[in-house]
């Protein structure tokens, strides 16, 4: 038996992911992928390998023994597995600008990993948590880190700047963006797909419960609608994306003054739910006749085509828009009420390609092509970690 498999773990609030990869030669190679769901009790493994289907009940305390957890995980999957445990590779959300690639993971980079808790404080210990399981359980395996935030280290201090004090802006309150692993499996699909159209001028959306776009020339990030945070930009499920901080201090100046109170307040409660009272879901909304939840759905397409607008001016035109993510691959709705906002830019669809969720969705006489293209940042971060363990 060799030492040819690679896990990669993608830890959220609500769930684990996991992608199950076998190395051969230098190529990582995805075998089949799992999930761990938080919200269901008992808590409930699933996972395929190829056409097997596999569930465990997970006896071990989420909250109170993670470890435990991921002990029962690792040893149910590798009894199913062709091969030894090589490498396991992690998504961490925020790589501040001490981390803008992958990284091989030692108690000095899980220290720095650590340091930048502040800057995501409810995506950052959940991958953490994961991390020090693995360390504690299989010291002898080697660990790496994908970053969100590496991707767009690429954008210029203009772009990443907030109109703050400038020794702010030097201790790291600045714009980072996200999804970046997501963005760098689009660059690189595209290429496949496109080659004339991925050496230009690119925006992809990243359209989720999270969501956010980046703009791209030849491949290489040159801005993002993601700031500071994951709560910037277009509005998310339960975020609100763009905010005037001037209503953050009337929240507060109203009685809503605890940090962990406002933190709850705008990753949970805003965004597509706040808007419609209904669901932060796109697929529920556009199902619902009320009026808020049109209303919901209408400001959602409103705010991304206006943030391609606003894109558009950064990397100066336009040669084609990539759709991605949960909603952007299966939502031909939301897809063609965006492209119909951006009518001003040329911009035509195909309506029957659109609706058969075709790769090319764009008219014969559009002026930008349109995509849809699947994501796979599990497939990214195995093929980073693939570059630092062989």
């Amino acid at each position: 038996m060799t030492d040819n498999v690679l896990l990669t773990f993608n830890a959220g609030s609500s769930t684990l992911k996991i992608g199950i990869f076998e190395l051969t030669g230098t190529q990582a190679i995805n075998v089949g992928r799992g999930k761990i769901d938080f919200d269901q009790t008992p808590l409930s493994l699933r996972y395929s390998v190829g056409q097997d289907r596999y569930e465990k009940s997970i006896k071990g305390d989420n909250a109170a023994n993670f470890v435990s957890v991921v002990a029962e995980t690792l040893d149910h999957m590798l009894a199913h597995l062709p091969g030894r445990l090589r490498a396991v590779a992690h998504r961490v959300v925020h790589g501040g600008m001490t981390f803008q690639e992958a990284a091989l993971l030692d108690d000095a980079a899980i220290g720095r990993i650590e340091k930048l808790i502040p800057l995501a404080p409810l995506h950052q210990p959940q991958a953490l948590r994961v991390i020090r399981s693995i360390e504690t359980l299989r010291p002898d395996v080697a660990q790496v880190a994908s970053f969100d935030t590496a991707f767009h280290s690429s954008q210029a201090d203009i772009v990443r700047r907030l109109a703050i004090p400038r020794g702010m802006h030097d201790d790291g309150v600045r714009r980072y963006g996200f999804h970046g692993l997501s963005y760098k499996y689009i660059a690189s699909r595209l290429r496949q797909i496109d080659p004339t159209a991925a050496k230009g001028k690119v925006i992809a959306c990243h359209l989720g419960s999270g969501a956010s776009l980046c703009a791209m020339e030849d491949g290489i990030s040159r801005d993002t609608s993601m700031g500071f945070s994951a709560l910037d930009g277009i509005p998310m499920a339960t975020r609100p994306g763009w905010l005037d901080p001037g209503a953050l201090l009337y929240l507060m100046r109203g009685g809503m003054r605890q940090p962990e109170r406002i933190e709850d307040f705008l990753y949970h409660e805003c965004g597509l739910l706040g808007v419609s009272g209904i669901s932060g879901d796109t697929r529920v909304l556009l199902e619902d006749t009320r009026p808020e939840a049109a209303e919901a759905i209408d400001l959602f397409c409103l705010r991304i085509s206006g943030e391609i607008g606003r894109l558009c001016a950064t990397i100066g035109g336009l040669d084609a828009v990539v759709f991605t993510a949960g909603i952007g691959e299966n939502q031909p709705q939301i897809r063609a009420r965006v492209a119909q906002r951006l009518q001003w830019l040329g911009i035509e669809i195909d309506k029957d390609a659109n609706n058969s969720n075709l790769t090319s969705i764009n008219a014969a006489t559009s002026n930008a092509r349109l995509f849809v293209i699947p994501t796979d940042e599990e497939q990214v971060i195995a093929d980073e970690a693939m570059a630092l363990i062989m």
